[in-house]
């Protein structure tokens, strides 16, 4: 019983807040705009600040773990390679294919992905996963724009993005990149500014999960759920496995091995949703994967990490 309410007390706390967001919007404390703005905010300012903050001021050479960041890589390939052939399997629509793909292995690394391992492992915890996120961003967007173009390839009406573009001016990466570099240089951070930049960061994983909440609606459950639940299981079940059996053959082990299952069973991103509109996916199927994963990431990350605690990953 004692495991189990030691892992309540990790789990329940994000999702309480994402109910909190949900509440509000009900009752018209914030709106549509206030949830757009809040995003932008939230994307643009002060999850790069808090990435760049807890990077810049770790240790690089004792946080960085490169088997975990390849296992990690490894993992996302892997998760677009086996939803594309499912879906092409089974003769999806190009629209279809696409946004059930990306939906199986894009992982809402920035809001939930942080939260949670700052809850199981603590601020260690929170800047290990900053650090990987740095690395595994780029590679996401990689897989997520080739999951939505290939299944139009040839027929000459695709959006094609430039990828570079999305990927140098990414600010996510941008920060990533800034704090590493800080910390690989243990380049000081004046006494006023590290105050300042303390205080700000406190506001981006409650705001980041009051706009998860906020943006919860039944009508985005339009898709097709049966193909929603199954781009589920494979993003909060499988990855996960997956993520266990490629680290541990490559000996990542305690904490690192348990971010990096954390960050494989991250639920989809609300990205998909935005970029499946953009791209000529199917939206509503999107919206549905998005919504179905992350209230069932809460049973998932309770089963995981009662797992954890039963193998001393805790």
């Amino acid at each position: 019983m004692q495991p189990f309410i030691e892992t309540l007390t990790i789990v329940l706390p994000i999702f309480l807040v994402i109910g909190l967001g949900t509440l509000l919007k009900k009752f018209r404390l914030f709106d549509e705009t206030f949830l757009q703005q809040t995003n932008r905010l939230v994307y643009v300012v002060f999850l790069p600040l808090l990435l760049f903050y807890k990077i810049g001021k770790a240790d690089f050479s004792s946080f960085f773990n490169a088997p975990l960041v390849i296992g990690s890589s490894l993992v996302i390939a892997l998760g677009f390679t086996l939803s594309y052939l499912y879906s092409g399997n089974r003769r999806y629509s190009a629209a279809i294919q696409g946004s059930f793909s990306q939906g199986s292995f894009r992982g809402n690394l920035a809001y939930i992905g942080l939260a949670i391992c700052l809850n199981a492992y603590g601020e260690v915890g929170l800047t290990k996963a900053g650090i990987l996120m740095g690395f595994l961003v780029p590679v996401l967007n990689l897989f997520a724009i080739l999951a939505l173009l290939l299944p139009h390839h040839g027929k000459g009406d695709e959006k094609t993005p430039n990828l570079i573009a999305q990927t140098i001016f990414n600010p996510l990466i941008i920060a990533s990149f800034l704090g590493i570099v800080w910390s690989y240089w243990s380049l000081p951070i004046p006494i006023i500014i590290d105050r300042s930049i303390n205080i700000t960061t406190g506001l981006a994983l409650p705001l980041a999960l009051l706009a998860i909440g906020g943006s919860f609606s039944l009508e985005k459950l339009r898709g097709d759920l049966v193909l929603a639940a199954i781009a589920s299981t494979i993003k909060l079940a499988l990855l996960p496995l997956l993520a266990f059996l490629l680290l541990v053959p490559m000996g990542v082990s305690g904490s690192d091995l348990g971010i990096g299952i954390l960050i494989a069973g991250t639920p989809a991103a609300t990205a998909t949703y935005i970029m499946a509109q953009q791209m000529k996916g199917d939206a509503d199927l999107a919206g549905s994967i998005v919504m179905l994963s992350t209230l069932a990431s809460a049973f998932s990350y309770t089963i995981i990490l009662l797992i954890f605690k039963s193998y001393g990953l805790l």
